[in-house]
C-alpha cells in the first residue's frame, strides 16, 4: 500500500492509503496548494466529480476544503475499495465512489457538476473525448472548472470552443490546466 497525505482544511494532516496500481500517480502537495488556490473562490458549497480518481486524493482534498458532494468515478476495483474504506476512516458521507469505466459512466451521466477532477493515467490519453463529452452534454454548471493534469513532455490536451484556460503550468512532469466554460457554451446547454 502506498500513502497519501491531505493537506488542508477539516482533514489536514491525514494520511491514506491506496493500492500500488499501475498508472495510479497521486497529485503532489505542491501541486495541489496551487490548484485549490486557483479554485478557493468557486470551491465552497461546489458539487465536483472526480474522473479518474485513483488514490482519490483530489476528491477529498475537495471535501475537506468545503466542497459539498464529490462524485469519484475509478475503474480499478481495489483503488475504488480504498476509497470506500478512506471515506468511511473521515466520515466522508458526501463522497459517492462509482468503480465504472470513465468514459462510459460520463456518457450516461445526468448530474450536473461545478468542478471536474480529471486526471487519467498519463499514456491512456482519453483527455479528449472526456473534453469533448462535457462540451457536448449539459453536465456543467454555470461557472463551471474543469481541472486537468497531463504529461508536461506531450501535448497539452486541445480544449473545446466551449472552454477557455483560465490557468496553466508545470510541476516537473506534470502539466496542469485550469479551463472554465465559456458563457455561450452555458446558455445552449440550459435549453
Amino acid at each position: 500500500m502506498a500513502r497519501v497525505r491531505i493537506i488542508a482544511g477539516q482533514w489536514r494532516g491525514r494520511k491514506l492509503e491506496f493500492p500500488v496500481v499501475a498508472g495510479l500517480r497521486p497529485s503532489g502537495d505542491r501541486l495541489r496548494e496551487s490548484v485549490f488556490a486557483w479554485l478557493e473562490p468557486v470551491l465552497a458549497g461546489s458539487d465536483c466529480l472526480d474522473l479518474f480518481s485513483g488514490s482519490g486524493v483530489l476528491s477529498f482534498e475537495a471535501l475537506s476544503r468545503g466542497a459539498a458532494r464529490v462524485t469519484a468515478i475509478e475503474r480499478d476495483r481495489r483503488a475504488a475499495a480504498a476509497l470506500q474504506r478512506n471515506a468511511a476512516l473521515l466520515g466522508a458521507d458526501a463522497l459517492e465512489v462509482v468503480c465504472a469505466d470513465a468514459l462510459r459512466w460520463l456518457a450516461r451521466c445526468d448530474q450536473v457538476f461545478d468542478i471536474v477532477f480529471l486526471d487519467p493515467p498519463f499514456g491512456a490519453e482519453p483527455m479528449n473525448a472526456v473534453l469533448q463529452i462535457l462540451a457536448s452534454r449539459p453536465l456543467l454548471a454555470a461557472g463551471a472548472r474543469v481541472y486537468l493534469e497531463y504529461d508536461a513532455n506531450g501535448q497539452p490536451p486541445e480544449l473545446p470552443a466551449a472552454f477557455e484556460c483560465a490557468r496553466q503550468g508545470r510541476f516537473g512532469g506534470v502539466g496542469v490546466m485550469l479551463a472554465a466554460v465559456a458563457a455561450p457554451v452555458l446558455q445552449s446547454a440550459a435549453t
